[in-house]
C-alpha cells in the first residue's frame, strides 16, 4: 500500500504487538499521562494481539488492490432527475502489481452494469465480467477478465434510484422550491454506489469528469469548479491531485456563487447565498492563519457548497469544495467551528489520509485538534477554551454510552458497518491525545512536528502504525524524558482515557455552574439570570448540565424566560429539545416535530429519536420518522430506522 513504512525498531515492534500485525486500521484517539497501570495494559494488549485486525488491511473493500491499483478515473455521467439515476461511463487507468493476470475486482453497490471493455489507451474491446454475491456492508464485487496487456477499463453503467451515496431532492425539499437537487456523500464506503472503483482510502486517484445536467442547473464537484461556467448543461471538471475515493463528490442544483476572498467563495441556492457568505466571511482568514502554522494550502481554491437541510452531516471535507449543512448559518458566526473543521481537513485527512476506517482517528483526531487551534487564531483564547471544554464533555458523554471495544482509537470494525467508526472517540479522544503531546513537548515544538508530519506524508494514505513509527523517530526520540511509548500505546489501543489526561476547562463555563445550581435550588428565578453576552457555547453548557429530570414548572419557567423552544440556533434548540423529550414537555413538541422533519443532520435527529424511544414515545417517533424520511438522506434513514425499529448498534 502507499506510504507503508518498515518497522525496524524495537519500539515499533512493540507497537505492532500491542495494536495488530505489521499494518494498521482506523482507531480512535485520546490523550494521557504516565499511568502506573500501563505495564499491565501493555501485557493485555500483547496477549490479545493475535485477535486484532491486520494493520494496513482494508476490511471494507472487496477490490483486489494487491493485484491492481487504479491510478486515474474518467467519468462521463448524465444526471436524470426523472428516473433518479446517474448513467454513463467510467474509464479506469490501472497499474498492474503482479506478473500474473488475475481478474480485476472492483467495488460496486446496486449498480447496473451494461458493458465492460478493456485494452490499452483508447483501443478497447468488450470483455467478460460478472457480479458476485452481495454483502450487506460491502456491496457487490465486480469481477472483470482483462486481456494480458490491458491497462484501461471502460464500464458502462447506471446507478440505482436508492443509491446509498446519492440523494435526489424534489423542488419542495430545497431552499428555492423551484428546481430539484442532487448531492453525493461517499464517506466512508458509498462511492461504490455511484462509481465502480476500488473504494478504499488506501487507493488515491486523480480524476476528470463530464457531467450532463438539465440546462437550468449547475453542477459542482470536488475538483476545479468554474463559477463563471455557462449553464449549458455540460460541465467539465479535473482533480489533478490524487485523492481517495470517498472524496469524490458531485452536486447539481440551482446554484449561484459569491466570492468571500481571493481563494474562497460559497455556492448556494440564491435564497441562502448572501446569508452564507456573511456567516462564513472569515474563511479566507482561517485559510491564511492555518498556512502560517501548518504549511501551504495544496488544493488551489477552498470553496463551500451549502446543501439542503437533509444533508446527514455537519460538513464533508471534499477537497476544493466542502459540503456544508445550512444548520450552521446562525447569523452570529457562533457555529463556524464547523468551517474551521472542514478547512483543517485540507491538511489532516485530505493531504494525509487514514489507510482504512480503523485508522479514522488519523483523519478526525488531527482535524479536531487543528480546528481548535484555528478557532483560537481567529477568535481568541476564550473561544478556544470553550470549544475545547465542550469537546471534552461530548467525549465524556460518548465514553459513558459505549462498550469498551468502541472506545479504542484503533477500533476493530471487521464484519461491521464502517459508519459505526464515527463517534466522538476518533474526533475528541484523538484530539485530546494530540493536546497531551502538545502540553508535554510545548506548543512551538508540537507545531513544528505537525508541519513536518504533513509534509512527510503529503498525498499519502497511512496507518496507525505508520504514524507511530514516525512518532518514534521524531518526538519520542527528541523528548525521551517527556514522552512514554507505553503511554502512547495505552491511548491508541486501550479503551477510556488514560489517568492524568488533560481536562480542558473554561472560566466562561465554570461561573455558570453556581448560577444553574442556585436556580435548581429555587434561590433565584430564571428571569433573574443575567444572560446578556452569553455565547451559544455558554447556552449549550448551561442546558446540557441540567439534571435528567426537571419539573413542569421549571421547564415552563426556563422557556418563558429565554424562549428556548423557538431558539433559532440549532445547537441550542437541540439541547433544549433533548430536555423536553426527557421530561415530556408538551409545549415543545410542535417544534420537535418541525425540527425533525426540517433537518436531516444525524448529530441532531438520531439522539432525539433515540430519546423518544427510550422515554416510551416510540409510536410518536415512528410517526414523525415516516413523515420525514422521504426528505432524509439514505444514511439518515438507515441509522434512524435502527434506532426506532430496533437493531441499533453503537
Amino acid at each position: 500500500m502507499m506510504s507503508r513504512l518498515l518497522f525496524t525498531s524495537l519500539f515499533v515492534g512493540a507497537l505492532a504487538l500491542a495494536g495488530g500485525c505489521a499494518k494498521s486500521e482506523p482507531p480512535n484517539t485520546s490523550d494521557g499521562a504516565d499511568s502506573p497501570a500501563s505495564t499491565a495494559a501493555d501485557a493485555d494488549s500483547q496477549h490479545a494481539s493475535a485477535a486484532m485486525p491486520e494493520s494496513g488491511v482494508d476490511y471494507h473493500s472487496l477490490a483486489n488492490t494487491g493485484d491492481y491499483r487504479v491510478q486515474h478515473l474518467d467519468l462521463d455521467l448524465t444526471v436524470d432527475f426523472e428516473r433518479k439515476v446517474l448513467e454513463g461511463e467510467a474509464v479506469l487507468q490501472v497499474e498492474r502489481l503482479t506478473d500474473e493476470n488475475p481478474p480485476l475486482v472492483l467495488d460496486t453497490r446496486d449498480l447496473e452494469i451494461e458493458q465492460v471493455k478493456a485494452g490499452q489507451g483508447g483501443d478497447m474491446a468488450p470483455v467478460k465480467f460478472r457480479l458476485g454475491e452481495k454483502d450487506s456492508h460491502l456491496g457487490t464485487p465486480l469481477e472483470i477478465q482483462l486481456p494480458p496487456e490491458a491497462t484501461s477499463v471502460s464500464i458502462a453503467y447506471r446507478t440505482s434510484p436508492g443509491a446509498s451515496g446519492v440523494q435526489w431532492l424534489e423542488p419542495r425539499q430545497t431552499a428555492g422550491k423551484k428546481h430539484p437537487f442532487l448531492f453525493t456523500q461517499a464517506q466512508p464506503t458509498h462511492a461504490r454506489s455511484f462509481v465502480p472503483l476500488q473504494d478504499s482510502p488506501q487507493v488515491r486517484i486523480t480524476y476528470k469528469a463530464t457531467i450532463r445536467t438539465p440546462k437550468a442547473l449547475r453542477a459542482v464537484m470536488s475538483a476545479n469548479n468554474d463559477p463563471k461556467a455557462e449553464k449549458d448543461g455540460v460541465y467539465e471538471f479535473e482533480m489533478p491531485q490524487p485523492i481517495p475515493s470517498y472524496l469524490i463528490a458531485l452536486a447539481v442544483g440551482d446554484l449561484e456563487f459569491k466570492p468571500m476572498g481571493e481563494r474562497t467563495g460559497v455556492y448556494a441556492e440564491k435564497v441562502l447565498l448572501d446569508a452564507a457568505a456573511k456567516e462564513f466571511e472569515d474563511t479566507e482568514s482561517m485559510l491564511e492563519a492555518t498556512e502560517k502554522v501548518y504549511g501551504p494550502y495544496r488544493w488551489d481554491r477552498y470553496d463551500l457548497l451549502i446543501l439542503p437541510p437533509s444533508f446527514p452531516f455537519g460538513g464533508m471535507e471534499n477537497p476544493r469544495l466542502s459540503f456544508i449543512t445550512p444548520t450552521v448559518i446562525a447569523g452570529d458566526k457562533s457555529l463556524v467551528a464547523l468551517i474551521a473543521h472542514e478547512l483543517a481537513h485540507s491538511w489532516s485527512g485530505n493531504l494525509v489520509t487514514n489507510a482504512s476506517w480503523r485508522d479514522l482517528w488519523l483523519n478526525e483526531g488531527f482535524t479536531t485538534y487543528l480546528t481548535n487551534r484555528i478557532m483560537q487564531l481567529i477568535y481568541g483564547d476564550e473561544r478556544y477554551r470553550m470549544e475545547m471544554a465542550l469537546g471534552y464533555d461530548d467525549l465524556q458523554a460518548d465514553l459513558a454510552d459505549r462498550p469498551d471495544k468502541d472506545e479504542i482509537m484503533a477500533i476493530d470494525l471487521r464484519g461491521r458497518d464502517p459508519d459505526e467508526a464515527f463517534s466522538n472517540i476518533p474526533y475528541e479522544k484523538g484530539s485530546l491525545f494530540l493536546y497531551e503531546l502538545e502540553q508535554k513537548v510545548g506548543r512551538e515544538n508540537f507545531d513544528r512536528f505537525l508541519l513536518n508530519y504533513f509534509n512527510h506524508f503529503s498525498f499519502q494514505s497511512i496507518t496507525t502504525e505508520d504514524f507511530l513509527a514516525y512518532l518514534e523517530k521524531t518526538l519520542l526520540k527528541q523528548y525521551p524524558d517527556k514522552l512514554d511509548a507505553a503511554r502512547v500505546r495505552q491511548w491508541i489501543y486501550e479503551p477510556g482515557i488514560p489517568e492524568g489526561a488533560p481536562h480542558p476547562m473554561s472560566d466562561a463555563f465554570s461561573k455558570l455552574d453556581p448560577v444553574r445550581q442556585q436556580w435548581l435550588d429555587g434561590k433565584i428565578r430564571a428571569g433573574d439570570i443575567d444572560t446578556q453576552g452569553w455565547t451559544f457555547h455558554q447556552w449549550k453548557y448551561f442546558l446540557d448540565g441540567m439534571p435528567e429530570k426537571l419539573s413542569a414548572e421549571q421547564l415552563r419557567e426556563l422557556d418563558a424566560a429565554f424562549g428556548l423552544t423557538e431558539s433559532k440556533n440549532n445547537e441550542v434548540a437541540f439541547s433544549w429539545l433533548m430536555i423536553a423529550v426527557r421530561n415530556d414537555y408538551q409545549p415543545a413538541y410542535a417544534r420537535l416535530e418541525s425540527f425533525l422533519t426540517g433537518i436531516g443532520r444525524n448529530k441532531f435527529v438520531r439522539p432525539l429519536y433515540r430519546a423518544m424511544v427510550e422515554t416510551g414515545k416510540k409510536d410518536e417517533a415512528a410517526r414523525i420518522f415516516e413523515n420525514a424520511k422521504a426528505g432524509y438522506h439514505p444514511l439518515t434513514v438507515k441509522v434512524n430506522s435502527r434506532v426506532i425499529y430496533g437493531d441499533e448498534q453503537g
